[in-house]
């Protein structure tokens, strides 16, 4: 007994060592490919290519964007590096070429052209991972970016932000300039949920962002007391204001030897909006003293002729837009015609985009929806189907409506269709010539989230009365979070019978006998929750048409999923990534 007790410690401490071992090597590998990106980001010996501007003809203005970061594989706050890829690939395929800050001062004080698609392309927050991620890009379509930071984080020991000799390194290679965010990112006139007054707040004191009802960023407002009254006089305002931009300027004129010329202020579309007018201007004093640029307001990407270098807009673009998302937002606000990604052909070919546009990528039907309208792909060749089923894993965000429809008759106009809208599914039927009827409804489980993935979005001046009243809390599912439900719907006979993850929640429910054949179709909608985005992605996975028969059996008629090899390469890369990924972010 003492022998296998013996021999067993001895496999054990074997098995030990070999763990520790492919640990070890994994740990290396992951190193050497994060070490050489982070020298081919910083110190990469590419240099941009400077455009022949005497071709440039356009006085139509351009489109900025500013993407908040980069991260590997992405999350709720950062693009992911892959997704960057495609749309700075798209872009330029739709004949957009980047300029720089210089081009948009000459083109506003000295009446000189840009290209007939001028893009301005920045990257906020002075991330290491937006320098790591996104210069292979820039190199790689030769653009130009401006990396914005913040002065207050150079030199204090933080490594999630990139420090002034790698910036200064960056700039040398033409392809980066930099830009401002401000000095610190801290906040003043804060309250909790309950109405509670918590004062003033850094970043770090922020973390928990469910639990801050209402707060002001530090240079929006005056510094105010627990009934919103002011507890600095104007002159103590205007003194804060422009110490922060004085610390800003002594900062990076030490870590860098200037101060970059554009600014893009914390937060945006306050100056000149609700805020205090003695604020506004206290700011704007000291933003026309120390920058050439200012990119004052965000929400829409053009900037026209008759804009004023001080008051520039741009669109931060989220990191759950898919492409067509971007290219829908540019169409809407240039008025341009865009040409929208497909994906891959031969999975497209089944499909019919009747509105907005629909991107194939592996087993993931991508469906954007116009602005303020319904997107809405049909299965080709699915017209004469009657008793049918479609089974999908619908993964777009939860604050938004995506839908499955049976028997839709396109002459006729009607349907019936299973709709996952804001965490409630609804079953609904259309008779030919009438009003869509709702034949079921039920909200779905709780859905949750990480609050440090979320930024903040509550920023606003509020009267005493407001205050007093007490401060509810916001219960809404914020825009950008995912979940994924798998919705079953079929129709036999004159009934229908849904599922939603695994579970039957109607079965053999009656509908109209008027609604008797009609194909297959996917639709995707922007929620009015999302008051700030009317363009929405529909996630469509494993988009699965069969015939249902009698006796519960169904025969395949379309199936849009990674199967056999495939599958199995596909399953190994994510895999990959996922490993890849945990190990980057715990070491």
């Amino acid at each position: 007994m003492a022998i296998w007790k013996k021999r067993d410690t001895v496999l054990d401490y074997r098995r030990k060592n070999r763990l520790k071992a492919a640990k070890t090597a994994v740990q290396a590998i992951v190193l050497v490919v994060v070490a050489a990106l982070v020298y081919r980001a910083v110190w990469g010996a590419a240099a941009y290519r400077e455009p022949d501007k005497s071709a440039w003809s356009s006085d139509k203005g351009f489109i900025a964007l500013s993407y908040f970061g980069v991260g590997r594989s992405g999350t709720p706050k950062l693009i992911a590096k892959d997704e960057l890829d495609r749309q700075l690939k798209a872009l330029q395929g739709q004949g957009y070429r980047t300029i720089s800050q210089q081009d948009i001062l000459d083109y506003y004080k000295a009446g000189k052209p840009l290209p007939d698609k001028a893009l301005f392309l920045a990257f906020e927050d002075g991330r290491n991972d937006s320098a790591l991620f996104a210069d292979p890009l820039l190199e790689k379509y030769n653009d130009k970016a401006t990396f914005l930071s913040y002065a207050g984080k150079l030199g204090n020991g933080d490594n999630k932000f990139l420090q002034a000799k790698d910036m200064l390194k960056m700039r040398r290679t033409g392809f980066w300039e930099l830009g401002s965010n401000g000095y610190r990112l801290s906040y003043i006139n804060v309250f909790d949920n309950g109405g509670a007054f918590l004062g003033q707040k850094t970043e770090s004191e922020m973390k928990n962002k469910s639990e801050v009802a209402y707060y002001n960023h530090y240079l929006m407002d005056f510094i105010r007391d627990e009934n919103m009254i002011p507890a600095e006089d104007r002159q103590q305002m205007e003194a804060r204001i422009a110490k922060d931009y004085a610390l800003m300027k002594d900062a990076y004129a030490k870590k860098l030897g200037f101060v970059p010329g554009l600014y893009m202020i914390m937060h945006a579309n306050s100056l000149g909006s609700g805020m205090n007018r003695l604020v506004t201007d206290a700011n704007e004093q000291d933003i026309r003293a120390l920058f050439r640029l200012h990119f004052a307001r965000e929400g829409s990407a053009f900037n026209g002729k008759g804009g004023d270098v001080y008051d520039l807009t741009r669109v931060q673009p989220q990191p759950y837009w898919s492409t067509n998302h971007l290219l829908m937002k540019i169409g809407k606000d240039t008025g341009r015609t865009m040409t929208f990604a497909r994906g891959e052909k031969a999975r497209a070919a089944h499909w019919e985009t009747a509105s907005g546009a629909a991107e194939f990528r592996e087993n993931d039907l991508v469906l954007t929806s116009p602005p303020g309208a319904a997107g809405l792909a049909y299965l080709k060749g699915s017209d004469g189907d009657a008793d049918v089923a479609v089974a999908a894993k619908l993964a777009g965000n939860v604050v938004g409506k995506q839908s499955l429809y049976l028997r839709y008759d396109r002459a006729a106009d009607s349907f019936v269709r299973a709709v996952l809208a804001d965490n409630e599914i609804a079953v609904e039927q259309k008779k030919p010539g009438q009003a869509v009827e709702r034949l079921y409804g039920a909200k779905l489980s709780d859905v949750s989230w990480n609050e440090a993935d979320l930024a903040l979005s509550k920023a606003a001046v509020y009267t005493k009365a407001q205050t007093a009243a007490g401060l509810a809390p916001d219960a809404g599912i914020p825009a950008n979070i995912k979940k994924t439900r798998n919705v079953d719907l079929q129709v036999l006979g004159g009934k229908l019978t849904l599922r939603v993850d695994g579970k039957t929640l109607l079965a053999d429910r009656a509908i109209d006998a008027s609604i008797a054949k009609g194909g297959v179709a996917l639709a995707a909608e922007a929620s009015k929750r999302n008051a700030k985005d009317d363009i929405y992605d529909g996630h469509f996975v494993d988009v699965t048409v069969s015939g249902a028969g009698a006796g519960g059996e169904r025969t395949r008629i379309y199936r849009n999923a990674n199967e056999g090899l495939q599958g199995a390469a596909t399953e190994a890369k994510h895999g990959f990534d996922r490993v890849v990924d945990w190990f980057i972010e715990t070491f």
